[in-house]
Parts: structure tokens; sequence; C-alpha cells
């Protein structure tokens, strides 16, 4: 080990990287009375002799003395510990080590060090973690962290939620869109439920009763339609209600009037989808898992490539590769003169930075025109803008 001097800065830089690290974990081990592990900063790694002293300079070591000197941080929960060294004959108590042993320890070392502030509020944090103890939630310094991001709304969500659950131990009777839990919309619940299992230790989606896929569907097999039965059908996981024909093929689609208004096709069957959410409980429709041929159409957008994303790999669990129609790059090209730039609220479409791992190669140069963070001509191309005679076409030179 080189020889050398650890200067009051130095030692706050330390001091500063290792609560980014760990403040978390100390300040559980506070809020629960466990021990935390101290931590210690060795100011001289290498000095010990005179020898060593010489090789550094005398006048920097006593520079470097003199700048501890100063420093005063001998208080409850930290210490500076001195040892001999003897220099040119004359021994010479000197710093050798910070020992830090707890959070408020550190976080006051640190302000008499001179390091720069840290960047969690930690007095924000324990209050956080007080008030999650006495909600009932188990305190992890991952929940914790994860906690501490969220703003002081979503942080009463929180609470509330852990409060009421606590209360709630039996969540049989509601789907979890039905939690009647203050505060607390569905969409809050959907972005943070691992949160709430880990401050928990309960899969709510695994309590409450399921919510089951309905499918609204629309038949436009020719020899089925000769016979004047009705068009449209919908169909209810668990249900004993079976559609009017075994398909050959399913065309899951977004838009209602694409499935609505869809020309006839011999054995297809078309899906409504409505969304990443319900479009992956179409995976688990025994009817559709066996088609020979199931496809998915969608807007080329961010979302709607998220959603054929997402559903391929739903897909993929029972053996099923779901293939797209009119959501390649070439589709891209050829109606780009349909593309747009702005929301229905007149809002500018934002890119996407979220990769996704099951395109194909050509749908995912598509998704890469639209959601890059450069100048695009257009970020969506809604789906039920393109003929839906192209759709069949497409349909027919896919199977």
């Amino acid at each position: 080990m080189s020889p050398r001097l650890v200067w009051p800065d130095d030692a706050a830089s330390k001091l500063r990287a290792n609560l980014t690290d760990t403040w978390a974990s100390r300040l559980c081990a506070e809020l629960t009375h466990s021990a935390e592990e101290p931590k210690e900063i060795s100011l001289r790694p290498g000095v010990t002799r005179s020898h060593d002293v010489a090789g550094l300079g005398h006048g920097a070591w006593n520079d470097w003395r003199q700048a501890w000197n100063r420093v005063e941080l001998n208080h409850s929960g930290a210490d500076v510990e001195l040892r001999t060294v003897t220099v040119a004959g004359v021994p010479q108590e000197a710093p050798f080590r910070v020992r830090v042993r707890s959070l408020q320890a550190a976080t006051q070392v640190l302000e008499r060090l001179g390091g720069a502030p840290f960047n969690v509020d930690i007095d924000r944090a324990r209050n956080i973690g007080r008030r999650l103890i006495a909600a009932g939630a188990t305190l992890t310094a991952n929940a914790l962290t994860r906690t501490v991001r969220l703003d002081d709304a979503d942080i009463e969500v929180v609470i509330s939620a852990i409060t009421w659950l606590a209360e709630h131990p039996d969540l049989g009777e509601w789907t979890t869109r039905q939690l009647p839990i203050p505060e607390m919309h569905t969409k809050w619940l959907d972005a943070h439920r691992a949160l709430l299992r880990d401050l928990l230790g309960r899969d709510i989606s695994g309590e409450t009763r399921p919510r089951l896929a309905v499918a609204h569907l629309t038949y436009v097999d020719p020899d089925y339609l000769a016979t004047e039965q009705r068009r449209h059908d919908a169909w209810t996981t668990g249900d004993t209600h079976q559609p009017a024909y075994a398909p050959q093929t399913v065309l899951i689609v977004e838009n209602r009037d694409c499935r609505l208004w869809f020309p006839d096709a011999p054995g297809t069957i078309v899906v409504e989808g409505s969304g990443k959410a319900a479009s992956s409980l179409l995976a688990d429709v025994a009817w559709i898992r066996a088609a020979v041929r199931v496809y998915y159409w969608g807007d080329m957008d961010a979302d709607g490539y998220a959603i054929l994303d997402h559903l391929r790999a739903a897909f993929a669990t029972s053996g099923i590769r779901l293939e797209s129609i009119l959501m390649d790059s070439t589709a891209l090209t050829r109606f780009a003169h349909l593309g747009v730039n702005r929301d229905k609220h007149g809002s500018a479409l934002k890119p996407s930075s979220i990769r996704l791992g099951n395109l194909t190669a050509a749908e995912n140069d598509a998704y890469a025109a639209i959601a890059t963070t450069g100048n695009v001509a257009f970020r969506r191309i809604e789906q039920e803008r393109i003929s839906i005679t192209e759709a069949l076409h497409e349909l027919a030179v896919a199977g």
C-alpha cells in the first residue's frame, strides 16, 4: 500500500459516497432499533513510520495534522482514533481513522467536514419511515428508498393504502379495481402494486377476486354470416359460452370501428383488444390459443408497439407466435401521409425510451422511427385511418 494522507475534504467525499449507498439501511436500523454497521475511514493508510512521513514530506505531514486538529468530530456516535507515529525520533499522536456509528452522526460529521450537502432529506425520510412502521409496514432499505422518492401526495396514498389493507386481511370480495381504499385510484395501484407488496409482504393481486377477461368479437366468416345469425358477440373468461365457430384465424385489433366493420374473411374472428392490460388477458382464452394463426393490428405509435410487445410475450408463454400486420417499417413508409404529431387533445406526442424486446426487426425499425428523441416527421399513424381493405389484403397474404 502506497503511503498517503486523507484530508478532511477527502474524508467528506468518502463519507458522502457511503451515505449515498447506505442511508436507507442505516435509517431502517435506526427506526427498528437494530445495530448499525459502523463506517470507518482510514486517514493515513500506509503511514506508520518516520520513513513514510519523510517520503510524504514533513511540511505536508504537519499541514495535514493541523487540518485535522481544526476539525472537532468527537461526539456521541463518532470519533477520531489517534495512534502514535515516531517522526524524526519524536513520538507524535496523529489521526489514524474516523469511526462513525450511526446515520445521525454521519450526517453531522459530513457537515463538520465541510462536505457537499447530502442529496437525501434524511429528516423527511425518517418521518416517512416512522409513519410506514406505525401504519403496519415492514421496513426494508429497498422499499424505503422507493417510497421516499415519491412526492408528498403519493406518500399519503401509500400510508392510506397500508393502513386500509392492514385492517382488511380478506380481499376476496373485491377485484383490484374495486378496492375502496381512500385517496387511491386504480391507475395508482397498477403503478405501485410491487411497492405495496414489499411493504406489506402481501400480493394484492393474488388475494383479490380475479378480473375476468371480456372479449368483444365480430364474426366475419362468410359461410357463417350467410346463416344470418348474430354478427357481434362477447366472450367472458370462465363462461360456458363458446364462439359461433372455431376460428382458424384470430385478428386482434385496438380500434372498435376496425372490429365492427371488418370485411368478410373465411374462418376468421376479429377481437377487440382494448389496451395492454385487456389484450394480455386474451392469451388465456382457449379458443384463441387453439387458432392456427393469431395476428395483432394496432396503431403505429409508441403505445401500439408496447401493446404488441406485451401481447406477444403473453402469447409466447402458451407457445403461440403472435404475428402483426401493417405495423412494420414498410407500412410506416407506405402510410406516412396519415401520420400525426399530436394527440386528440392537441398535445404534442412524446418520444419513448422504453426498450421493447419482443418486436421483429422490421417492427423495431418502425418503432425506433416514431419513438426516437430526435426530429421526426410524425409519431403516430392511427389504425382506423388505414383502409380496412388494406388489412384484409395483408391478412390474406400473411395467411
